[in-house]
């Protein structure tokens, strides 16, 4: 039978023959791409990218050093891998909680961003189709110049981020969403169903997630009277006012309101006891 000729990388036989030299000496050299790591967490979900950076050296890099409609390392070395600690979506797209290897497919038009559930891959020499979980499409935009290949996070909200990929005088961005308010209110019941006795912080806190994100109001309500009868803060009643006014019942408002800058002048910064006066002025002058 004949046998198949099998052409590697470069920098794959490079490594073969100096993994074959027992005898040679342990030699610490940097990379030409350096090694970089960008983390960001969106609201409860921890975002991290590990990747190399090439540089661009006078080269003409998409269409000639990156090829165009073939699939791309997008970077340098190993393959670029993104690890996400919750469930996201991506461009609107399902990807569930774990570690990928980040490729592309640059072309002249819209890009093709892949990620694939084979995370350690030297590069994209072993890239494997059939290990993709998912595949979006992405407009590039003209961008300032960066020499040194780079990704970010030029947008972050807490449910949602956009991730940027940066270099020569190309940005690839793409859009990631996480089920913040659902991971923070499964949180806060957990929380509540195991509250000390004299919790009344906790109690507060999560009365405070629900009402600033107008979720689980009813449960807010019971867990802000939960906090205020173990113990009476100004900033626990401030939130009580505010949740009245919610519900337009104003006279109650004021009610709490005057009892948070009664409380308020024991330890409240003079600063935030003239912002419940200002609030109950306004509130009055609607009656």
């Amino acid at each position: 039978m004949g046998s198949m000729r099998v052409v590697l990388p470069a920098a794959l036989v490079a490594a073969a023959v100096l993994t074959g030299a027992s005898n040679a000496a342990e030699l610490n050299l940097p990379r030409v791409s350096q090694k970089a790591q960008v983390m960001q967490t969106v609201g409860l979900t921890d975002v991290t990218i590990d990747y190399s950076r090439p540089g661009v050296k006078g080269r003409t890099i998409w269409g000639e050093l990156v090829p165009y409609d073939a699939v791309w390392r997008t970077g340098a070395n190993e393959a670029t891998t993104i690890t996400f600690s919750t469930d996201v979506k991506v461009n609107g797209q399902a990807l569930p909680a774990g570690t990928y290897s980040l490729h592309t497919i640059p072309t002249t038009g819209d890009w093709t961003v892949i990620f694939n559930k084979q995370a350690d891959q030297w590069g994209s020499y072993a890239y494997d189709e059939s290990a993709d979980a998912l595949r979006i499409k992405v407009k590039p935009e003209t961008h300032a110049f960066t020499e040194w290949m780079q990704f970010s996070f030029p947008e972050v909200a807490v449910d949602k981020a956009t991730i940027a990929l940066d270099w020569e005088n190309i940005r690839v961005p793409f859009q990631i969403e996480m089920a913040t308010v659902d991971h923070a209110l499964a949180n806060a019941r957990a929380a509540m169903s195991s509250l000390a006795a004299d919790d009344h912080q906790t109690a507060y806190r999560a009365a405070a997630f629900a009402f600033q994100n107008n979720v689980a109001l009813d449960e807010a309500a019971q867990w802000i009277d939960k906090s205020i009868s173990i113990q009476e803060t100004w900033l626990n009643l401030r939130l009580k006012a505010d949740m009245m006014e919610a519900q337009g019942k104003t006279s109650e408002a004021i009610s709490f309101a005057q009892r948070a800058i009664e409380k308020g002048k024991e330890n409240a910064p003079a600063d935030e006891i003239a912002k419940i006066e200002k609030k109950v002025a306004e509130w009055k002058s609607k009656m």
